[in-house]
């Protein structure tokens, strides 16, 4: 597969990008930044599942994942809702980071590499 597929190209950037028998996800956020960071992350996982079907893929596919969490003091509830989302024996390389994000009321981007 030569061809690079883009999906809900914008002027900055793509939702993602589908080359090579991988989708590569740009850093999915919360809609609601009034959530708690159980809620935001939830959305962000949604977005995920969400941008993963329109590429063909899944969860389970997923290869590599990327967590910038503004605050890590939130890590372990971040990982409550990951650890019920992700499909056991399925789970993905990762990483989680505290970073300052675009909006201060944001708690959590994540970012994913799947195969297809």
């Amino acid at each position: 597969m030569n061809d690079v597929k883009r999906i809900d190209p914008g002027s900055r950037l793509s939702e993602a990008t589908i080359h090579d028998g991988r989708i590569y996800c740009s850093g999915m956020i919360p809609e609601d930044l009034s959530a708690d960071i159980t809620g935001q992350v939830k959305q962000a996982l949604g977005e995920i599942d969400s941008l993963l079907a329109k590429g063909g893929s899944d969860k389970t596919k997923i290869l590599s994942a990327v967590i910038w969490l503004s605050d890590i003091n939130d890590f372990a509830a971040m990982n409550a809702v990951w650890d019920a989302w992700v499909v056991p024996g399925q789970t993905p390389a990762r990483a989680t980071v505290q970073a300052r994000l675009s909006d201060p009321d944001m708690k959590v981007e994540i970012m994913v590499v799947a195969a297809l």
